[in-house]
């Protein structure tokens, strides 16, 4: 399966993944067959993109976390977020829960690269942004040797590194347009708003807390509301911020498409030793596919298949499946190629959707 946008679907291509909203209600179920009414009711809902079947594979790519977890994790923080605007108060006993069973699933397979970035509307975005920050910092804090109690404050910190956005005015946060000074100047305010939420929670650490207070820091000293710079940053928010800037790129928002994971990466990279710590950068990325499952390749031979597996050892060498030869005709018994064992082949480039559907 792969992710293509919305401008790209075509009447008959048959959905891959489910889309799930922040309650957990099934927007629209795997298996189901597109057709206009389909494509149309998903831009209503600010949907950018959505995974499909192909004629390339039948491919099954599983998250780093299960559905199951993700959608509660969702759910734990669109509930916290409500019940702070709506009653002024925050379950942090079920914060914690979630948090450690996302740390319980993750340290259960120590090989399992992140392939898949999920599907959410507009009006999700904070929620599922959250969710994913945590489970990337989490992913971080172990390849960075942490012990639990470190994952778990980093974990907390993480999923609610956003939280002083409640008291931002919603217009603002969902504008499309460019924002005046004074309103940039007020979205700068809430990494000290959620400092100040979080700090009336003794359940919540001081480390945790800074995360949400530290998180736009940046290492050069451009960032907000202090300007810290280097290791006078903590380091749980240096990591943060890192998750923080990848996510976002790879989502789609109203005033931009999502960007593909390797733009992502090379953004980060450029970012290092400027805007974000290097050390936090490299160790997030060795838990990413470069080239993620399901993607179509075309390799230095000519030929073109699609990722089936990856390397962690050798994230830019995956496992491919061949399925047009460098002629351009389409190979009757497909091989599998695991390019870790092929120093000679190596990807050339990832394949444009307009250059898939001119292969089909």
């Amino acid at each position: 399966m792969r992710k293509i946008r919305i401008d790209e679907l075509k009447t008959g291509m048959v959905v891959a993944r489910a889309i799930v909203d922040s309650d957990g209600r099934v927007l629209l179920y795997s298996g189901i067959q597109l057709n206009e009414r389909y494509i149309n009711k998903l831009r209503e809902l600010g949907l950018n993109s959505v995974y499909i079947r192909d004629a390339f594979d039948h491919v099954q790519v599983n998250d780093v976390i299960s559905d199951e977890t993700r959608i509660q994790a969702i759910r734990v923080v669109k509930d916290n977020f409500q019940a702070l605007e709506n009653q002024h108060k925050l379950n942090i006993r079920a914060v914690k829960a979630m948090v450690d069973q996302i740390i319980d699933e993750l340290l259960a397979d120590l090989s399992v690269l992140v392939n898949l970035t999920d599907i959410r509307t507009f009006d999700d975005y904070t929620f599922a942004h959250s969710v994913n920050v945590s489970v990337l910092a989490i992913m971080t804090g172990i390849t960075m040797g942490y012990n639990d109690l470190q994952l778990k404050e980093l974990g907390v910190g993480a999923i609610l590194h956003d939280l002083g956005k409640i008291r931002i005015d919603k217009s603002i946060l969902s504008k499309t347009g460019e924002l005046s000074k004074e309103e940039y100047e007020e979205v700068k305010r809430h990494p000290v708003y959620g400092f100040e939420i979080l700090r009336q929670y003794q359940d919540v650490s001081l480390l945790s807390a800074n995360v949400a207070f530290q998180h736009h820091e940046r290492w050069d000293g451009s960032g907000y509301p202090r300007g810290l710079s280097g290791e006078n940053i903590l380091e749980y928010a240096r990591i943060v911020a890192a998750c923080d800037v990848y996510d976002a790129l790879l989502a789609d928002r109203p005033y931009r498409a999502s960007y593909t994971v390797s733009q992502a990466l090379t953004i980060l990279k450029r970012m290092c030793g400027l805007f974000l710590d290097k050390r936090c950068v490299d160790a997030l990325t060795s838990n990413i596919a470069v080239y993620p499952i399901g993607s179509v390749v075309q390799l230095s031979t000519g030929d073109v298949g699609v990722v089936v597996d990856v390397n962690k050892e050798s994230p830019t060498r995956p496992v491919v499946r061949l399925v047009i030869d460098r002629y351009g005709s389409r190979m009757h018994n497909p091989q599998e190629v695991d390019l870790s064992k092929y120093t000679t082949v190596m990807v050339a480039k990832s394949l444009t959707e307009e250059e898939i559907q001119n292969l089909l």
